[in-house]
Parts: structure tokens; sequence; C-alpha cells
């Protein structure tokens, strides 16, 4: 992957806020997986049709989604400035894989395996793509996920997945990744209800070692069937998490999040469009800060929220 340095201009100065750019956007690519995944890797590559040393966001899909998915998200971020890269998961309904699958028990470790798949293969997606060769900047990586999706990519950020013993398991951290998005993460796995507890081992985190920079959006009211506690469940990962991050609260949100999954989805509970833009909003400029240095897009982003006379939501940083 071609990627020039020569000019001294900073990288957020060529990648000026400014309205919606023209938006490309290619499916499906294949990416080689491993022999016990069983399929390719199908993903899904939105890039601005124009500009150079664009970052990347590698945005996970939750429970029984797609690269088809998300729209609301991985078109505005496109649109922004913004490589977003949408893998399928093998959880995904386009896949039909029965749970009685001998891939059902491993699939939340598959899925973190293809957010690394994704980051080892930039090169082949920039390549199919037409018109983005030497225009991504593989230094800077982010990642995004919603729910089941927010799991897998905290674990890339440092979070660990807690061994029966409750000794932290496998270190699945990569370099490569400087931020996070995460919408409606779930919490500590020390309330989970016992069918949670049996089928979800992997829904038992610690957040301690969870050090990249992070964006947290939790919806004050998201009652999970797969907690005993209420919505503050969702508060865990910016609680027990080292700073640099911060946390939006959305007033009267759901899981969905207002309908981050998409428009008129039948499991978006609190369709909100403009709950929806807020999130557009202040994580397109929370990426901005952390892949691009541009503080003055995440200040404006925050003064905005602080002064709106009835704000849709929170937001507190440490």
């Amino acid at each position: 992957m071609s990627h020039s340095n020569t000019s001294a201009t900073p990288t957020a100065a060529r990648n000026p806020v400014q309205g919606p750019a023209a938006v490309v956007s290619v499916k499906p690519i294949a990416l080689p997986a491993p022999d016990d995944r069983g399929t390719d890797l199908q993903v899904r590559v939105s890039a601005p049709a124009a500009g150079r040393d664009r970052p990347v966001v590698v945005l996970s899909h939750g429970f029984g989604w797609s690269m088809d998915g998300y729209a609301p998200l991985a078109d505005h971020w496109a649109a922004h400035g913004f490589v977003v890269v949408q893998p399928t998961h093998l959880d995904s309904r386009t896949l039909g894989i029965p749970a009685q699958d001998p891939r059902t028990p491993r699939i939340w470790r598959h899925r973190i395996e293809d957010i690394t798949s994704v980051l080892d293969h930039l090169d082949l997606l920039e390549a199919s793509v037409p018109g983005l060769a030497g225009r991504v900047d593989p230094s800077r990586v982010g990642v995004a996920g919603h729910s089941w999706g927010a799991q897998t990519v905290s674990t890339l950020l440092g979070a660990r997945v807690l061994n029966a013993d409750g000794a932290p398991g496998e270190d699945m951290s990569d370099p490569r990744v400087t931020a996070g998005v995460l919408l409606a993460l779930t919490g500590l796995g020390d309330d989970l209800t016992p069918f949670a507890a049996e089928h979800f081992p992997f829904m038992k985190p610690s957040f301690a070692t969870m050090t990249a920079p992070a964006l947290i959006v939790a919806g004050d009211r998201d009652q999970s069937q797969l907690s005993t506690r209420g919505p503050d469940w969702f508060t865990d990962p910016y609680a027990h998490s080292p700073a640099d991050k911060s946390l939006l609260t959305l007033f009267g949100a759901e899981h969905s999040l207002g309908g981050v999954a998409g428009r008129e989805i039948a499991e978006t509970t609190d369709e909100n469009p403009a709950r929806v833009a807020l999130i557009q909003h202040l994580t397109t400029a929370f990426l901005r800060k952390a892949l691009l240095g541009d503080e003055a897009a995440w200040k404006a982003a925050v003064a905005a929220l602080e002064e709106e006379p009835t704000p849709l939501g929170g937001l507190k940083s440490k």
C-alpha cells in the first residue's frame, strides 16, 4: 500500500471538515479465510471518491446483521473522509449458519479474527475499489461496532475476556488500531442472567486493559435481556476502563440507539432520526480527533451539545 508523507501539511488540514463528499462503495470483496472459518470473508468498502491519506474505520455489525447494515454510520463516515470497511461475520442471517454448527461456540473469536483479517488485507481492499489505490493511510486505523460488534472490536482496543477462573484471557489487542467507537457495548459479566452466563461465556469482559482512546455510547433505556442490571450496565466500559475515554449517554435511547442499523428496521424500538444524527456528528468528530489529530472538530461538537437547550444526551470524558 503506497503512502506518501512528503507534504509537511498536517493530515487534518489535508482532510478539512466540509460538506458530505461523493462516496464510492464496492461489495462484495472476498478475503481468504482460515480453514476453520469454512467460508471466505465477505467485505464492503465505502470511501470518499477523492482526497488522499484517508484513515480507515472497520465497522463490526451486531448479531445477525451483515456488511449491508449500518448505512447511517458507514455512509456518513465515508462521506466525511473515512474509508469504512464492513465485514460480514459468521452469525449473519445472510449466511444462515444453524445454531448446531460446529463453528458456533467459536463465532465470537471468528469475529475478532475477521477484523484482524481486514487489517491484514488492507492492500487487497484498497486495490479492489476503483480509484482508491494510493489514497489510504494504513497508519490511521479505528474500529467501531454496535452491540456484539462493539464487544468484538473492544478486544482489539485492549479489553480481555475473563477465563472461567476469573483471570484475564488472551490479549487480542492490535497495535494497528488506535481508537474505537463502541455503541451499546455490554458491561461486566457479574450480573448476567443464568441463560447468558451459560451460553455466552465471552460476555465476561475486563476493561482494565482497554487503554486505546474510545467513545462509548449508551442508551439510558437500554434494558438488556441478558443482564439483571438496568441500563447503567452499558456504562461499565467507561467506568471500568482507563483514560482516554468519553461516554455519550443518550436520553430515552434503547439498544438500537435511535436506529443506527438503518431506517425503518424491525429491531429498532426507539426510532429517532435526531438521535442518529447526533451519533453521526459526535462519532465523526471523535474519529477526526483520534485519527487525524483534529481537536477543533471534537471541541466544537462537545460545545454544541453542551449549548443545546434540550439536549438528546449527556457527554463526559476522562
